[in-house]
Parts: C-alpha cells; structure tokens; sequence
C-alpha cells in the first residue's frame, strides 16, 4: 500500500504536512530537516524542487527557491542526496515542484527516480489533469507515484468532481487563489468555500494549503478537511534560525494535538 494511503485510512484526523524547498537554507540540510521533521511528528512532508521562476508562489518560497539554486540544488542531486532516506523516515514523501525541471529529466526518468528513492506522490501544479492523463498517467502508475491534484476557489463543481476521480491519494485544496504566504486567518468567503468541498462527499480525502501559519488557522482547516499544509511559516524559521533539530521540533510541537 502507498504510504499516502496507509496514512489516510488509518483514521488519523489534523494530519501536519510541512513543506520546504531543498537545498535551503544550505544544499546539505536537506536530508537532516526530512529526518528531523519525522522526528518531531510531522505526518507527511512536500519537499520542494527549487525553480528559476515560482509564480505561483510568494516572497518566502520564492526566496528559499532562489536561495537553493544559487547553492548547486538541482532535481538530480536532490535524487542523490535521499538515496537512503528510506533507512531512516517511513511516513510519507511527496516532490512538489514545476513541471519544467521534470521535462528537462525526462518524465519517465523522474517516475523511476521516485520510485527508487521511496518518494511516494508528486505535486506538479502547472501538469494540466487532460495532458496527464492522455501522456504521463501509464508512467506514474508503471512507478506506483501518485499524482496530486489541485482545486482552488475557482474550480467549479464539475471541475472538482473531475479531479476528484482522476487525482490519487488525496486532494490539494488551495486555500486562496492568491500566492502561497502567511495570511494568519481565513475569511467568511473562504470558510464558505471550505464547507462547500466538505459538504460534496468526495471520494478522496484533501488536505488543505496555502496560508495556513498559526496553531488557530491551522485548527480551522482541520475543522473543514483531514489537515493541512504548511510551507513559508516553516520555511521563514529555517531562514530565520538556520537548520537546528530544536527549533523544528519546536515549530512541529505547534500544531501537534
């Protein structure tokens, strides 16, 4: 069973998913931060593929993702820095990044990697759902990867039920359809957005992302879904304090019931 699954059909609610772009705050701290947010309970972890242009993304990944490129992180030593990560951490990993940096390793190429590195999922948010299926799907599956797809507040419900049987593992649902950033609270439009995805009986669980800071704002978004991400406010302490196991365990406590 994929380790996404085994997490979600264990019954576990407020389940933690940090996210952090590796090779940042220096290209060797990235296997130390998987190990030590396993450690501290994380229950998943989006590592992230630094890219030369995130428009998605706000100010703090943006800058960690510059940051790691300047520091010689790159998809192929990212592969070779978790070779034995496996040996060490068993909850679930997923590869989060741009669709270019993959192309550019080939997709097949990229699939056998994840699946000899024990990486269990992958979010590539510019993959078009209609071009994954009709060129990559049979890829992923040859791997076992899971693909994780993304629905926003301006999916539709045709939209959403469309995602909703051809992702796997879970949903992504982006909290805003702003950049990703520390926003501290969500608003009634939101909420209302929220209850609308809970209320329509998906057959994948979701998790949701995107300005989600506090113990609170992460709290409310396990009130609506399985449990939530979390990316700048984890990457912003790795900026502020460097790689230390102490402060991770420390933010990680945070959101812990």
């Amino acid at each position: 069973m994929n380790r996404i699954d085994k997490l979600f059909s264990s019954g576990k609610e407020n389940i933690l998913s940090i996210y952090f772009t590796a090779g940042f705050p220096t290209v060797d701290s990235t296997t130390g931060i998987i190990k030590s947010l396993a450690d501290a309970g994380a229950d998943m972890i989006e590592i992230g593929i630094p890219f030369s242009d995130p428009l998605a993304d706000g100010p703090v990944i943006q800058k960690s993702s510059s940051v790691a490129l300047k520091n010689g992180m790159s998809l192929k030593l990212l592969f070779r820095q978790i070779e034995g990560i496996r040996r060490e951490v068993d909850i679930p990993l997923l590869l989060m990044g741009y669709l270019n940096p993959v192309l550019r390793s080939g997709m097949e190429n990229f699939c056998l990697k994840c699946a000899e590195t024990g990486i269990d999922g992958v979010i590539l948010p510019d993959l078009p759902p209609d071009i994954y299926i009709d060129q990559y799907r049979q890829t992923f599956v040859k791997y076992g990867i899971y693909n994780i797809l993304l629905i926003s507040p301006n999916s539709g419900n045709e939209r959403i039920r469309s995602i909703d049987g051809i992702t796997e593992g879970f949903i992504y649902v982006v909290s805003s359809s702003s950049v990703t950033g520390m926003k501290g609270t969500f608003t009634d439009e939101q909420r209302a957005y929220f209850r609308k995805i809970k209320e329509m009986n998906l057959s994948h669980p979701f998790l949701t992302g995107f300005g989600i800071s506090s113990r609170e704002s992460f709290l409310e978004a396990c009130s609506y879904s399985r449990g939530a991400i979390i990316g700048s406010a984890f990457i912003r302490l790795l900026e502020e304090k460097g790689f230390r196991e102490e402060e991770i365990k420390r933010f990680v406590g945070r959101f812990k019931i």
